[in-house]
């Protein structure tokens, strides 16, 4: 069985491999990716305009080829333009070269971290998370959910040895905030009962760091944010968020009712981890938070669940070690990535399935399911066999 894994496991690691390189093939319509949203943003930035103005935006898309008849423009806060600022400096075909190999190095080292706190096991089961269809999305659109992983890579990697390193890791989390309410009340909470003030020094340094760059570069940025966010009407349209499914089913005006999820969820943070509190383990209990945070988010994209590898993995060396099927695994996976290489739209229902479904792999896998828990690794060494 073991065996059969890793020719699986390596056949879909040959074929992202392939379809990388096809895809940089293809880097001279950069334009026509996501990734123009960032360049465009940090081109902006670096030479003293506004980043989030629609008709500047618009102007240097078009220069650069985008044919859309509205602009890309980030949604991210001022204080994740960091990401953005070294594409600034260069054009946008050169910056998505730059992006990508930026993109697939975050991938590589990100699932060899995984390996190690997972206690280096004798398989081959982390290069599942090489075909792991949020990865490839972003790898395909040019999106940085990629980041969102190697952070909360990091975060959990360093956590023990180098606290202060473990929370500066935590800062790309900024780029979407939103994904991440349920996790960060459990953080902060966190942090509050075990005193760990170098994980936080570490997160504010890092975000300090970040906002003075920014408004040292543009001082209006955050009036210039806000404007852009009252007037793009960033919520009124229908995303593939189960939030934003309850919203449109009972009244699309109440916009209040795309965050009731994830304010529910926060208060069930709350709850989960002060029950939990004596015992908590980030690789196991925090992974479940982190996967309810993506389930209840009031707007996301199939490319934001990259940030989810470590608790899908997590599932897949657990069914490992406690002889659980990995079929489960496998038809959703795999069914992800049909969808993605059949072309179906990411913008649409059809992916809305996808956060309850890895949910659903990690408490089987894990055997909430069964009523405990077996394979869980305590910060990458000691198995964790205590109950939800």
């Amino acid at each position: 069985m073991k065996k059969a894994l890793r020719i699986v496991a390596a056949l879909c690691l040959a074929s992202v491999g392939v379809g990388t390189l096809v895809f940089i093939a293809h880097l001279n319509n950069a334009s026509q990716r996501d990734f123009i949203e960032y360049w465009s943003a940090g081109q902006l930035l670096t030479h003293g305009a506004n980043p989030y103005d629609s008709a500047t935006t618009l102007t240097l898309q078009r220069e650069a080829g985008y044919k859309g008849s509205f602009p890309q423009i980030t949604f991210s806060p001022p204080v994740a333009l960091f990401v953005a600022l070294p594409l600034g400096l260069v054009s946008a075909n050169t910056g998505l070269i730059l992006w990508m190999i930026v993109l697939l190095a975050s991938l590589v080292v990100s699932i060899r971290l995984l390996w190690n706190l997972q206690g280096h096991p004798n398989n081959s089961l982390h290069l599942l998370g090489y075909c792991f269809a949020p990865v490839m999305a972003c790898l395909m659109f040019g999106q940085l959910g990629i980041f969102l992983l190697i952070g909360i890579v990091l975060f959990l990697y360093f956590l023990s040895s180098r606290p202060f390193l473990s929370g500066a890791a935590l800062l790309v989390c900024v780029l979407k905030p939103h994904l991440f309410m349920p996790f960060a009340v459990a953080l902060l909470f966190w942090m509050a009962g075990r005193k760990a003030w170098r994980t936080l020094a570490g997160f504010s340094a890092a975000l300090l760091a970040s906002s003075a760059l920014i408004l040292w570069l543009d001082p209006h940025v955050w009036s210039q944010y806000s404007q852009m966010m009252r007037t793009t009407g960033v919520l009124q349209a229908w995303v593939p968020t189960l939030a934003s499914t309850l919203r449109f089913l009972i009244d699309r005006q109440a916009v209040w009712l795309q965050f009731l999820p994830e304010t529910c969820a926060c208060v069930w943070a709350l709850w989960y981890f002060w029950t939990r509190r004596k015992r908590w383990n980030w690789i196991d209990h925090g992974l479940v938070v982190l996967l309810v945070s993506a389930m209840c988010t009031p707007y996301a994209w199939f490319t934001d669940e990259s940030m989810l590898l470590p608790a899908v993995l997590t599932g897949v060396y657990c069914a490992d070690e406690s002889r659980r099927s990995i079929v489960p695994f496998g038809v959703i996976a795999g069914a992800a990535i049909v969808e993605l290489v059949a072309h179906v739209p990411i913008t649409t229902w059809y992916f809305l399935w996808t956060t309850p479904a890895w949910l659903a792999w990690y408490l089987y896998a894990t055997g909430r399911f069964a009523g405990r828990t077996k394979g869980i690794r305590a910060e990458g060494a000691v198995p964790n066999q205590e109950p939800v």
